[in-house]
């Protein structure tokens, strides 16, 4: 089984507000940085979406790549690579925790590309695309709350 990496953030907001704004794929240009369009492909019978295509733009790594989303009740969401250009795997997941302070956010993620890479800059890459999605993501939500 591949390594995952991972890493968590407090985020001074209620969960549903959390999720609120991973759900918001429209908005992801606004705070992600390496998401330059994303368009929601279908939906579920409750109308999140189901699949989505995002065009990243990561310095070195510029892809066009489609994942599918599960959700898992109010709190957490999954997604899995549909098609890329870039990538032979992409596995995810935001999961969200009540805290006394706010929502704990552990994000998720395992990547394979299809260019060789060694397995600790593959790591470090994976390192640095969560740690700037959970910074994005904190200041999104806490500046919606002003």
């Amino acid at each position: 089984m591949a390594e995952h990496t991972s890493s968590s953030i407090t985020i001074e907001a209620a969960p549903a507000e959390v999720m609120g704004v991973i759900a918001d794929f429209a908005r992801y240009p606004d705070w992600t940085g390496e998401v330059k369009e994303a368009e929601v492909l279908a939906t579920d019978e409750q109308g999140r979406a189901k699949e989505v295509r995002l065009v990243m733009d990561a310095g070195a790594i510029k892809d066009d790549q489609t994942l599918g989303y599960t959700w898992t009740g109010d709190n957490e969401v999954s997604w899995t690579l549909v098609k890329s250009q870039m990538l032979r795997s992409l596995d995810g997941s935001y999961l969200l925790k009540p805290t006394a302070s706010g929502t704990e956010v552990t994000y998720k993620l395992i990547v394979d590309v299809k260019i060789p890479m060694l397995g600790m800059i593959k790591r470090k890459a994976e390192k640095v695309i969560i740690d700037r999605a959970l910074a994005g993501l904190k200041k999104r939500v806490e500046s919606r709350e002003a």
